[in-house]
């Protein structure tokens, strides 16, 4: 399960955190869902968010795997929720039309645009990480139209004709 947080003031945006939470050595489900919430609980008192955004579940021909992939949601969601901060879900495809202005993007492609966007030097090798971090930057997004995410681009390219400062 990867997160990110951001700060924001004015106009700017800044990385705070990301990471993943490895849970594959954790024997059970059951287990696995207990450490989502203490981690995300502790993340929540650490930082004290204002809000938290989080991708909605998506249809996979696995229903086995959406349905722990929900569960594993749902346990995140209830970890903000006891410490009564608003969640705001967002589509797969809305959060990387957010970041790189194609719904289709690549994971790879949403990591580069974030990179760009908050000025990253390095981002981490798992990608889980950056896409809890695109939750985030789409929710801002969102809630602050104007600000990058608002207008669709064709490709790269249009996007790069567009935002010339953004190209390193």
């Amino acid at each position: 399960m990867g997160y990110g947080l951001i700060h924001v003031k004015g106009k700017k945006m800044e990385l705070i955190q990301m990471g993943v939470l490895h849970l594959a050595k954790l024997g059970s489900h059951e287990l696995k869902l207990k450490r989502i919430f203490e981690r995300t609980l502790q993340l929540v008192d650490e930082y004290k968010p204002d809000e938290f955004a989080v991708e909605a579940p998506f249809f996979g021909k696995n229903v086995q795997s959406m349905l722990k992939l929900g569960r594993a949601q749902g346990v995140a969601m209830s970890a903000a929720l006891y410490r009564d901060i608003p969640i705001f879900e967002y589509a797969p495809k809305k959060i990387k039309m957010a970041i790189t202005g194609q719904g289709t993007a690549s994971k790879e492609q949403v990591a580069a645009m974030l990179k760009s966007i908050l000025n990253i030097k390095e981002m981490p090798k798992h990608l889980d990480a950056s896409d809890g971090l695109a939750a985030a930057v789409c929710h801002h997004f969102q809630r602050n139209p104007g600000q990058g995410g608002g207008k669709s681009y064709t490709g790269w390219g249009s996007f790069l004709k567009d935002n010339p400062d953004k190209l390193k």
